[in-house]
């Protein structure tokens, strides 16, 4: 062989990237990372009002269980859902935490306290949080009340 026939093959078997342009892309890599992570570090507040709305609907399926087991028998006093005996007072769920246990919402995601109304809010936070859901029994006039879902802005840390 040549001396011009090995040195194309030297040339074909040379691949892969130098150390400049590696560290070129490791540079382009980190401004991206920089950029991006104040978008993604302040999502836990958005978290917690997506799991609050989730117990909203939670607790209104639950009483919406309830009022279908009391309209199949108006003499009902008790219900049982997913296993867990709940009181009905008017035709729905008592505000206590059975029908929260009822509607799946565990000590441990969040704490229930009051009955007049019901407050449901993340156990991560404390009890004076706007991050809240509550739930008014039904009076003899009336359906029972859910509040709103919080935002995201009173769920923060």
């Amino acid at each position: 062989m040549n001396k011009q026939t090995m040195q194309a093959l030297r040339q074909q078997k040379q691949s892969g990237f130098t150390l400049i342009e590696l560290i070129v892309v490791i540079v382009i890599l980190g401004i991206l990372a920089a950029t991006a992570l104040p978008k993604f570090a302040n999502l836990s507040g958005d978290a917690r009002a997506a799991s609050m709305k989730a117990a909203l609907g939670a607790l209104q399926t639950t009483s919406a269980s309830a009022h279908g087991i009391y309209l199949l028998n108006p003499t009902a006093t008790t219900a049982v859902l997913e296993g867990t005996t709940i009181n009905i007072v008017n035709g729905y769920p008592g505000a206590d935490t059975a029908t929260a246990a009822a509607a799946g919402l565990s000590t441990t995601d969040y704490t229930v306290s009051g009955s007049a109304p019901m407050k449901i809010y993340p156990a991560a936070l404390a009890s004076t949080t706007a991050c809240v859901i509550t739930y008014t029994a039904a009076t003899a006039t009336a359906p029972p009340q859910f509040s709103a879902p919080p935002v995201a802005a009173n769920c923060q840390s």
